[in-house]
């Protein structure tokens, strides 16, 4: 538990601040972060860059991990160039990459207010909810501009060379990756199968490498009232074709059971015209590929993290029970790629 290193925290802490002391006030898990921890921290600042009571959120490795996610050096540097780049996201602060304070890397960044789980986000934006459809709408084309300023990060990056040189054809990497897991695993997936054949005969050609941020959704944001305050998870974020988080986004498996297409708050045309007025390039006749891609991959997120559970390397309930939503993956698959889809 992260409350048995606190004293070296808040030695580091005042260190990296430049106080003459630091005493955290208050310390918490935050909800979710199945591949990541964040906790909540109330701090207290003697003299040094930020005097005064400050709230921060520090974050550090799970147990273990999912293989495509950054380790936190490199979440650092993103949150450094999406904030340069105008994104919302909190203010990066301090970094800690070799895991000196508590044995695991962990980084430090100012905490935004507001809320950010899916459900209760998508309830208060539905009809009758506490913030309704219009600031739904409001919110879906915060939320496009904001995609846009991440897409206008493009290679080469000072600062980001760990990402690597972007794929000649992004889908179909990621069609071969998704083949290579399914083929090792310890039990077959036809409709898994099914899903990765369409995917291949069907791939458009690729966009403009753009930095994706690759878990762009509800329920990785924060809002405050109907206000967006911060765009959150960066750890799968990679070079790729833009339209994946268009797709990632509106896909059915993260409208949290609501009608609404563009992450269960609004309409995908409200999303859509705040993502090209900031300049995004959108292919609407493409959204519906990547939108299968979508829901294949988290399918494939949701046996990895299943198996973190099983093979004894991290003992969750959360991350077993994640493999139940596979059936309901599978038929959106087939429901998306069958001969009476408009795909």
């Amino acid at each position: 538990m992260m409350e048995a290193w606190q004293a070296a925290l808040e030695d580091w802490l005042a260190g990296q601040a430049g106080a003459r002391a630091a005493r955290i006030t208050r310390m918490a898990k935050l909800s979710g972060g199945a591949i990541q921890q964040n906790w909540a921290l109330d701090m207290r600042f003697e003299g040094g860059e930020r005097p005064g009571d400050q709230a921060l959120v520090l974050r550090t490795d799970a147990p273990s991990s999912v293989a495509e996610s950054l380790g936190r050096a490199e979440e650092f540097a993103l949150f450094r160039a999406a904030h340069a780049a105008g994104v919302t996201v909190p203010e990066p602060l301090w970094l800690d990459a070799r895991g000196a304070v508590t044995g695991r890397p962990l980084f430090v960044m100012a905490r935004a207010p507001g809320v950010a789980a899916g459900h209760l986000l998508v309830r208060a934006m539905a009809p009758g909810g506490a913030q309704g459809p219009e600031a739904g709408a409001a919110l879906a084309r915060s939320l496009g501009a904001e995609l846009a300023r991440i897409h206008s990060i493009r290679p080469p990056r000072a600062g980001l060379d760990f990402l690597g040189t972007p794929p000649e054809h992004p889908a179909l990497a990621a069609v071969a990756e998704f083949r290579r897991w399914l083929d090792g695993h310890r039990a077959p997936h036809p409709v898994l199968e099914w899903g990765l054949r369409w995917l291949e005969r069907t791939a458009p050609p690729p966009g403009p490498p753009v930095l994706c941020h690759n878990d762009f959704r509800t329920g990785n944001y924060m809002v405050e009232g109907a206000r967006l305050t911060a765009v959150l998870d960066w750890e799968f974020a990679a070079w790729g074709d833009g339209m994946a988080d268009i797709g990632w986004f509106c896909a059915p498996c993260w409208r949290f059971g609501a009608a609404a297409e563009a992450g269960g708050i609004a309409g995908r045309e409200a999303f859509y015209a705040g993502y090209e007025a900031a300049g995004g390039r959108l292919e609407r006749a493409g959204v519906r590929y990547w939108e299968v891609m979508a829901t294949l991959r988290w399918a494939v997120i949701a046996l990895q993290q299943a198996e973190r559970h099983v093979s004894g390397g991290e003992r969750s309930l959360e991350l077993a029970l994640t493999a139940h939503v596979l059936p309901a993956l599978e038929l959106d698959i087939m429901d998306m790629t069958g001969e009476d889809s408009d795909a």
